[in-house]
């Protein structure tokens, strides 16, 4: 091997090494020079690709047979100097990039010193020229984290007919509910349409689900014990009056009787094959709930980004409700930008900052958080208090001169209450005599509080005509694969957004 070749070989094995690449995934973290803390959101650019860094500055790269170590590598991010070289300079993962260096008099972006509201009306006035509704086909990525706590989950027994259902065995119960739990569910499709959530089809092509199955088998526990102690102490032909002050309904025989079904007798061909068709049925509904439910979801955020007349996210199509201060220029990459913040003038409810472009007033940035609850509701007991919705959005300018959603971040909580008392009351219409037969009575005091993150990157955007969408029809047969822990290897092959470290040390009590 001659000395061009053996270094050839050097690189490329250091390359690939510091990298930390597997399975053709290259990946690395982006921090500041200076503070040494991680720069998220960055935009990163490989050839004709492009990912962002997560929340952690942490980025994952999928490389194919046509990236050589020649081709450069470009970071670029807001108020940063952008870093563009060949992938063979790199000498570590950890990339480092230094301060732009800005004054507001070194800037000449126009003839005009514009006010904070005339930029704002300049990009209201530019939302149709800057921004494509037309059809499109969007490969994406779309990560949903959930949250649960329950913060208070009492119920005190007044009254029991059955003896085994008494303060010690509620009590029991109650404290087998988690505590805390998390939940993660992560897609990759391609999704047709425009802004509309009227107008969308989704092409699913993989997903998984990653949580902590013992939650549900400690469900299906205490339904045992429940349906245990019904067997035991309720009579056939009884149905159930559950009441809440002067709230009320009933749970008809029927429905009770389905506690009681008995297993299939496997001996029995037509009782298995019947089992069998009734179980490929729900995963066929089950599939297509699963699809209906993301085209949905991701709809409604495309529906709801602040550039949509319609949108809560209302500081740019109802400006008057808020009031704007120019703050500074910076730089994205070699483009001026507008630093702009906003808070509420008057009822409206949210504050942060847009970032707009000198050149052609298109937002491209959008930091957001609420200054009050959302919404609020108490009445009889029953309280909700969506007390917080924040998030952040990021358009790119593609090859059509337009601009596209390429992140966005959005997390609400909610926090629900119960207090109000509950009588669950077993009646019969067999027995002869006196028509109720046992009680549970009592007091419940629940709260409870969610939080629900989302998070979509948009890979590639490439305008369709009327004819290719009505053409797609949407895949139905794919359902979320169930991960107890972060599995790297998951997503080999596929475009995501690096995972936070929250999800890459989950692990359900079964797995570790």
């Amino acid at each position: 091997m001659n000395t061009k070749k053996l270094l050839l070989s050097f690189f490329t094995l250091l390359f690939l090494n510091l990298f930390n690449t597997n399975a053709q995934n290259l990946t690395a973290f982006v921090i500041d020079s200076i503070s040494q803390q991680p720069i998220p959101f960055a935009t990163v650019q490989l050839k004709e690709k492009g990912v962002i860094t997560n929340e952690e500055g942490n980025f994952n790269f999928i490389l194919n047979e046509t990236i050589t170590e020649s081709d450069s590598l470009t970071i670029s991010s807001m108020g940063y100097e952008t870093l563009s070289k060949p992938i063979s300079e790199f000498t570590t993962a950890k990339i480092l990039l230094v301060p732009k260096a800005i004054e507001l008099r070194e800037v000449i972006v126009s003839n005009k010193n514009y006010t904070a509201e005339e930029i704002i009306d300049l990009v209201e006035d530019n939302l149709e020229k800057n921004y494509n509704n037309d059809l499109t086909k969007k490969r994406l990525f779309h990560r949903s984290s959930y949250f649960d706590r329950w913060t208070k989950s009492n119920f005190k027994v007044k009254k029991s007919s059955i003896d085994i259902l008494n303060q010690k065995f509620i009590d029991s119960i109650i404290s087998t509910v988690p505590k805390n739990d998390a939940y993660y569910q992560e897609l990759v499709g391609d999704l047709y349409g425009n802004f509309d959530e009227e107008v969308q089809k989704l092409d699913l092509l993989k997903a998984s689900k990653l949580y902590d199955k013992n939650t549900a088998l400690d469900q299906e526990k205490i339904e045992e014990k429940f349906n245990s102690i019904l067997k035991e102490n309720v009579k056939p032909g009884s149905y159930f009056k559950i009441k809440s002050g002067l709230l009320s309904f009933k749970i008809d025989a029927d429905e009770v009787s389905e506690l009681f079904e008995e297993d299939v007798d496997s001996t029995d061909v037509a009782a298995v094959n019947a089992e069998l068709e009734k179980k490929k049925k729900e995963k066929e509904e089950r599939q297509k709930n699963f699809a209906y439910w993301k085209r949905n979801n991701l709809g409604s955020i495309l529906n709801g980004l602040p550039t949509q007349e319609d949108s809560d996210l209302n500081f740019i199509t109802k400006s008057r409700k808020y009031d704007f201060t120019l703050n500074e220029f910076t730089y994205l990459g070699n483009d001026a930008v507008y630093v702009i913040s906003f808070k509420p003038s008057g009822s409206a409810d949210f504050e942060g900052t847009l970032y707009i472009n000198a050149d052609d007033f298109a937002v491209i940035q959008v930091d957001y958080s609420n200054v009050k609850p959302i919404s609020k509701f108490n009445l009889l007991g029953i309280s909700t208090n969506k007390y917080l919705s924040k998030g952040k959005v990021i358009f790119n300018k593609g090859t059509d001169g337009f601009y596209g959603l390429r992140y966005y971040e959005s997390e609400v909580g909610e926090r629900i209450g119960v207090r109000r008392p509950l009588k669950i009351i077993e009646k019969n219409k067999i027995v002869k005599g006196k028509n109720k037969q046992n009680e549970l009575s009592g007091d419940m005091d629940f709260v409870f509080i969610n939080v629900e993150k989302n998070e979509m990157i948009v890979f590639e955007t490439e305008n369709i005509s009327q004819a290719t969408f009505d053409g797609f029809t949407e895949n139905n047969a794919v359902l979320p694969t169930y991960l107890p822990k972060y599995d790297p290897t998951f997503w080999e092959g596929y475009a995501i957004m690096e995972p936070n470290s929250a999800i890459k040390e989950f692990k359900s009590v079964s797995s570790k």
